[in-house]
Order: C-alpha cells, then sequence, then structure tokens
C-alpha cells in the first residue's frame, strides 16, 4: 500500500511539470513582443539616414539583401577644375588681366555707342565735319574743331552753329552717369586779345560751353567741369584751326589698370 501511495504522489508530479512547459513559449512571446515594441518606438524617432541604416540593417538580420538608396536628382556635373578648392564655389579661369580686358571692352562699346549717336545729332543739322571724336585711357573726347565756327573772333561768345551743335552732342551724353570734363585749347602761339590772354581765352570757351549744356539742363552741375589748357596742348604743329578747339571728354569710370587697355582694345587688340 505505501509503495503505491509513493508512486501515485511521482506521477502527480511528472503532470505537473508537464504542464509548466506552456510558460517558455509564453516567456519567448513575451520577448519578441518587447523586441517589436522597442524597434516601433525607435523607428518613431529617427531620421531618414537612421531609417535607412535599421531597414538595411533587418534585412540583413533576415538574409535578405539591403536596399539601396538611388539618388534621382538631375544636376549638372562641374569639372574638378572649375569647383574652389576651398569649397566656397565656382572659379572662372579668367585672369585677373582677362576680367580687365572684358571691362575695356565693355567701356569702348559704350563710347562707340556714343559716338554713333553724336554724329546722328550733328548730321540731321549739317555740322557733323565739325566735331572729331577719340578714345584713350581718359574717355572718349568729343573735340568741337575750329575756333571760327563755335566763337566769334577772339572772343568766347559762341555762334548760333556752336549752340546747335553742343546741344547735339549734349542730349547724348545725358543718359550716362559719367563725369564730363570741359577742356578748352587755342593755338600755342597764341591767340590772346588785350581783354583776354592765352589761359583766359581758353578758359572762357570752356565754360561758356560748360555753361550751355548746364543751363540747357543737358548735364548736371555735379557730373561736369571745366579747365583751361591754353596753347600746351596742340593737336599739330603750328597756326592751325585743329589747335584752336573746345574739348567735351566723357571720362571713363574704369580702374587705372582697366583704363590702361582702352587704347589696345581701340587699336583692335
Amino acid at each position: 500500500m505505501s509503495r503505491k501511495g509513493r508512486g501515485h504522489k511521482s506521477g502527480h508530479a511528472d503532470e505537473g511539470h508537464a504542464d509548466e512547459r506552456w510558460l517558455v513559449s509564453y516567456a519567448d512571446m513575451i520577448t519578441v513582443l518587447m523586441c517589436l515594441f522597442l524597434v516601433l518606438f525607435a523607428m518613431s524617432s529617427i531620421d531618414a539616414d537612421k531609417y535607412a541604416q535599421l531597414k538595411d540593417s533587418l534585412a540583413t538580420g533576415f538574409g535578405t539583401t539591403p536596399s539601396t538608396t538611388v539618388d534621382s536628382s538631375v544636376g549638372v556635373i562641374v569639372k574638378p577644375e572649375y569647383v574652389d578648392k576651398q569649397g566656397v564655389g565656382f572659379t572662372s579661369q579668367d585672369t585677373p588681366e582677362d576680367t580687365k580686358k572684358q571691362e575695356a571692352k565693355k567701356e569702348v562699346a559704350k563710347f562707340d555707342s556714343l559716338i554713333s549717336q553724336i554724329t546722328a545729332n550733328l548730321s540731321s543739322q549739317g555740322l557733323q565735319d565739325q566735331v572729331s571724336f577719340t578714345i584713350d585711357e581718359r574717355g572718349l573726347t568729343i573735340k568741337l574743331i575750329g575756333g571760327q565756327a563755335y566763337f566769334a573772333g577772339d572772343s568766347s561768345y559762341l555762334q548760333p552753329t556752336a549752340l546747335t551743335a553742343i546741344d547735339a552732342v549734349g542730349s547724348a551724353l545725358a543718359g550716362i552717369p559719367n563725369h564730363v570734363s570741359v577742356e578748352g585749347h587755342i593755338d600755342p602761339y597764341g591767340q590772346g586779345s588785350p581783354a583776354l590772354n592765352d589761359w583766359e581765352l581758353a578758359g572762357a570757351r570752356s565754360t561758356a560751353v560748360l555753361r550751355r549744356l548746364v543751363e540747357k539742363d543737358i548735364i548736371a552741375p555735379e557730373r561736369i567741369s571745366s579747365t583751361s589748357f591754353g596753347g600746351v596742348h596742340p593737336v599739330v604743329n603750328g597756326e592751325s584751326p585743329l589747335n584752336r578747339r573746345v574739348d567735351i571728354v566723357v571720362l571713363t569710370d574704369l580702374s587705372g589698370d582697366a583704363a590702361a587697355l582702352i587704347p589696345e582694345v581701340v587699336a583692335g587688340g
């Protein structure tokens, strides 16, 4: 009897251990669920780059090929030599000399356009032969040639022809911002009078031209100045109407180095 009792109790113990095996499966399921929730939580707070890394990691863990990100953006492929070494941006292969040359070319083109406009204005009045043009490092020089055509005798009084020519020149200069220098010249051997010496006569004539340009509201006073050179800058040797002139100089805005290239550009360089 006693042996039977012990055997009976042993059977109940075995059944009890068999019923506890569900705990192992349950624990495994809880572990998996916890991992799932942790992954979901992590996914909800990562950026795109970290998400891509996580996706690749999971794909590798499950034995599949990790995904790759394809850049479908469209852009311009820039050669290395055009990229600034410090990462600032693009660089130009133009040297400072090339840049200044381009500035000089633009300035000459602007002056050429002014010449065409002034010539057209003068031609409509039949005065195209009374003016000549020079482009150099100073800018555009408009020469009002022949003192007798512009001034009465040895005075600074402007003739009617001079007024028409000055207005034709000034209307073309009204639309540009450059400073204008009006410069008076006479013959190197003197053209003065008892009332005015050489310097005074040249200065009075340049001032008369300046007053016409300002008083007709063609050029603002702050953009214009008057200078007398007397007879120290003749165009030709000896006595000549070419020396008795008033120059209207449109001064260039370029820096010294760029302005120095203007004669080269004019010569076709």
